[in-house]
């Protein structure tokens, strides 16, 4: 079986890399290059690159830098723009696996292989009748099938995760042990094209600002001005230039770009909202079932919370969880794992039911 190893120059896929190599696999090592019109010059892009070439002739396989810049233009950041211009809070991260790593990576050189093998924290399984299951990582906490799960079947039954039985500890004990060259990197922690430049300066490349009034929801009244709604979302504490605050974020009007406020957090809890383009990356493990009990997530950061779902039609599912949620935003993705957090069952667009200002 021929494999294609997508190399970060980070320790997770370094210590992937030694994995396949132990079991008697050499695979082929890409690096998906990603820059974005205007990246900051002091983007870690050239070191990542170093360090993979570095891991490379550790086990003295083939290296090839691909990339894939346009590519992640057209598929993903006009996304995010047309998202964000519709007053969306949409995840780069989520859209990056299928539509570049298993989807444009798949279509220039990983056609021509059986198997494209990642550092992703995540399982899967073949089951006797054929199924395929993506499974979620040991680790809690590093666990990646929301990043997952908005793979198509074809891509999850060729993708291959050599670390996604290990805890972060025990990747990085394996890394010490075998003294690879990013043993000691940190970890990433921002979005995965950017670089060094912040969220916000990218943003207004493609939107610029423009003001606009910051309204108190209760009373009408209008406490500030922000510069583009495209830079908030709902749940929003941060950064909101406010006085006599906390203020948090509960909606927006795109069309005069206002944004709402409110002093009150329990306003932006909720325990019932729909999932929108609902998408299975492998089987159904609730078997097709109209309703049932699952697990939620709409953050990365945040564990899963027990929930039950009807199903509206295939693709629109109604779920309402057993403690309330805070900062549920139209565009995120929640994903649903099955009863008892072994199988990521898919995910879907959050489209929240909140009062209206």
């Amino acid at each position: 079986m021929t494999t294609a190893l997508l190399i970060s120059g980070g320790v997770d896929s370094a210590v992937a890399c030694h994995l396949l190599v132990s079991r008697g696999i050499r695979p082929h090592l890409f690096h998906i290059r990603i820059v974005q019109p205007g990246e900051s010059p002091d983007c870690t892009a050239e070191e990542d690159i170093e360090l993979s070439r570095l891991t490379a002739r550790r086990y003295d396989l083939p290296l090839s830098v691909v990339d894939l810049s346009q590519a992640y233009r057209d598929r993903v950041t006009d996304y995010v723009i047309r998202s964000l211009r519709l007053g969306l809070t949409p995840n780069p991260d989520t859209l990056c696996n299928p539509l570049i790593k298993f989807g444009a990576f798949e279509e220039t050189a990983g056609k021509d292989f059986d198997a494209i093998a990642t550092g992703h924290y995540a399982q899967s399984l073949t089951d006797e009748q054929g199924r395929r299951w993506l499974l979620t990582s040991p680790d809690p906490v590093k666990d990646q099938t929301d990043f997952l799960s908005r793979l198509t079947p074809a891509q999850l039954r060729k993708a291959v995760f050599p670390i996604g039985h290990l805890n972060k500890a025990q990747v990085r004990a394996i890394a010490d042990e075998q003294h690879l060259p990013s043993a000691h990197r940190r970890d990433s922690q921002g979005l995965c094209f950017l670089g060094r430049t912040g969220w916000r300066d990218h943003v207004r490349r493609y939107l610029g600002e423009k003001q606009g009034a910051v309204i108190e929801q209760e009373t009408g009244k209008q406490v500030g001005t922000h510069r583009g709604h495209w830079f908030h979302t709902v749940g929003q504490r941060k950064g909101l230039g406010l006085g006599g605050g906390p203020w948090f974020v509960t909606d927006k009007d795109t069309e005069r770009n206002i944004i709402f406020v409110t002093h009150a957090e329990n306003y932006l809890l909720t325990d019932s909202f729909r999932l929108i383009d609902f998408r299975f990356p492998g089987g159904d493990p609730f078997e097709g079932a109209a309703r049932g009990e699952c697990f939620i997530k709409i953050r990365h950061t945040e564990a899963p919370v027990p929930a039950t779902f009807q199903r509206l039609t295939p693709e629109t599912w109604e779920i309402h969880t057993q403690r309330s949620l805070l900062g549920v935003a139209p565009g995120q993705f929640g994903v649903i794992y099955s009863p008892d957090l072994r199988i990521c069952a898919g995910s879907g667009e959050l489209r929240p039911k909140r009062q209206q200002p």
